[in-house]
C-alpha cells in the first residue's frame, strides 16, 4: 500500500446462498490511495448482516455501513482509532433508526456489524451482533470478537454446552445490534498485526457451515481472494442457508510456502485452481435451518427433539433467562425514543 508501511493485501466476497431470496449482507472498504489519507484514517473494513427479512435487511446493511464509514472519515484528525470506529458505529445507529422511523411501513431495521481500522501495525475492531473477527497466524485461528447472541450468552453462564448449543432452536436471536435501541453495547478490541498475520472478518452464513479450523487451513494456505472464494464455495456446497460473507485481509508478506505452518485439512484437499473442479468437502454434522433472523430475545421452547441431552435444571435456568432478558428488552423499548 505504502512504501514505509506494512502492505496490506484484502479481497471480499459475499453471495446469497441458495435458500434466501436476497442478500441481506453488505461489505463496506476503505483503503487510502496516498500515505497522507493512510495517516489520516489508516484503511477501514466492514461487514453487516442485515436483520429483519423483506427488504428492510439489505437497506439496513448497506445503509448503516455507509454511515458508519462516513462518520469515521468526517472524524478526520482524531487518531484514537479505537474509539473514533465506536463513535462512527453509534452515529450510524442514530442515523438508521431515523431512517426506520421516517418509513410508511411499520417494519424494524436492524443490522449485526463488525468493523476493523487498521493503522501502524495495530487493528481495532468493533463488533455488535454476532458478526465475527479473527486472526490467523502461523497456522492458528483466534476468534477475536464475541458473539452478542442468546446462544453464546447460555453458553458462557453454562445454561448450554457447546454441543447443545448447535441444535439450539433460537440460534438466530441477537441480544444487540445497529438499528435495535438507542445506544447498543458495541465491543472494542485491539490487537497487534505481525508481518504475515490475517484478519478474516465474515457473517454467521459463512460460520454455520464452515469450522474454524476449516476457515485456518484454507486462509493460511492460500492468497486472500483465492481463500475468499473457496470459503464462500464450500459454504454454498454445503447447503448455504443463509447469506455469505467473508473478508481476509493480509498484514505483510507471509513465509514462502515451503517453510510456511500449515494446518491443511486431514479430511480433503481444496483446489486453489478457480477453473478446476473440486470434489464437495464432508460438511460438519447437519443442523437445523435457521429460522428469520431477529433482534429480540423470544421466550425458549420447553421441549427440544434432543432434550435427552439436557438437565431438567438447565432448561429452568434457560427458561427464566430468556424470560429476563425479553422483559429487560420491553422496558428498555418504552423508555427510550429516538
Amino acid at each position: 500500500m505504502m512504501a514505509d508501511t506494512v502492505p496490506l493485501s484484502a479481497a471480499w466476497r459475499t453471495d446469497t446462498g441458495l435458500v434466501r431470496g436476497h442478500n441481506e449482507d453488505f461489505v463496506k472498504v476503505y483503503e487510502p490511495a496516498t500515505e497522507d489519507e493512510r495517516r489520516r484514517h489508516g484503511a477501514v473494513y466492514i461487514v453487516a448482516d442485515g436483520v429483519g427479512g423483506a427488504d428492510a435487511g439489505e437497506v439496513a446493511s448497506e445503509y448503516a455501513s455507509e454511515q458508519t464509514l462516513q462518520h469515521y472519515l468526517a472524524a478526520d484528525g482524531r487518531a484514537d482509532w479505537g474509539k473514533r470506529l465506536i463513535d462512527a458505529m453509534q452515529a450510524a445507529n442514530t442515523d438508521l433508526r431515523r431512517l426506520a422511523a421516517g418509513r410508511d411501513d411499520s417494519r424494524r431495521m436492524a443490522t449485526t456489524m463488525v468493523a476493523a481500522v487498521i493503522q501502524d501495525g495495530h487493528a481495532y475492531i468493533g463488533n455488535v451482533g454476532d458478526s465475527r473477527a479473527y486472526q490467523w497466524r502461523e497456522g492458528h485461528l483466534e476468534q477475536i470478537s464475541r458473539d452478542q447472541s442468546l446462544v453464546a450468552r447460555l453458553v458462557e453462564e453454562g445454561a448450554l454446552t457447546p454441543e447443545e448449543a448447535v441444535h439450539y432452536p433460537y440460534k438466530n436471536v441477537i441480544l444487540y445490534s445497529i438499528g435495535s435501541e438507542k445506544r447498543p453495547p458495541i465491543d472494542l478490541y485491539e490487537i497487534v498485526l505481525e508481518p504475515g498475520d490475517l484478519l478474516v472478518l465474515c457473517s454467521d452464513g459463512l460460520t454455520r457451515h464452515v469450522e474454524d479450523g476449516e476457515i485456518a487451513a484454507i486462509a493460511g494456505d492460500e492468497r486472500p481472494d483465492v481463500a475468499a472464494d473457496i470459503l464462500v464455495r464450500l459454504a454454498r456446497e454445503r447447503g448455504g442457508e443463509d447469506n455469505i460473507t467473508v473478508a481476509i485481509i493480509q498484514h505483510g508478506e507471509r513465509l514462502e510456502e515451503s517453510t510456511r505452518p500449515t494446518a491443511r485439512l486431514a479430511t480433503a484437499t481444496v483446489s486453489a485452481t478457480a477453473d478446476a473442479p473440486t470434489a464437495p468437502i464432508p460438511a460438519p454434522a447437519t443442523v437445523p435451518p435457521p429460522g428469520p433472523r431477529v433482534a429480540m430475545p423470544v421466550p425458549a421452547a420447553t421441549t427440544r427433539e434432543h432434550s435427552r441431552s439436557l438437565w431438567p435444571l438447565t432448561f429452568a435456568l434457560a427458561a427464566i433467562m430468556v424470560v429476563l432478558i425479553l422483559v429487560l428488552w420491553v422496558v428498555v423499548q418504552r423508555a427510550t425514543t429516538i
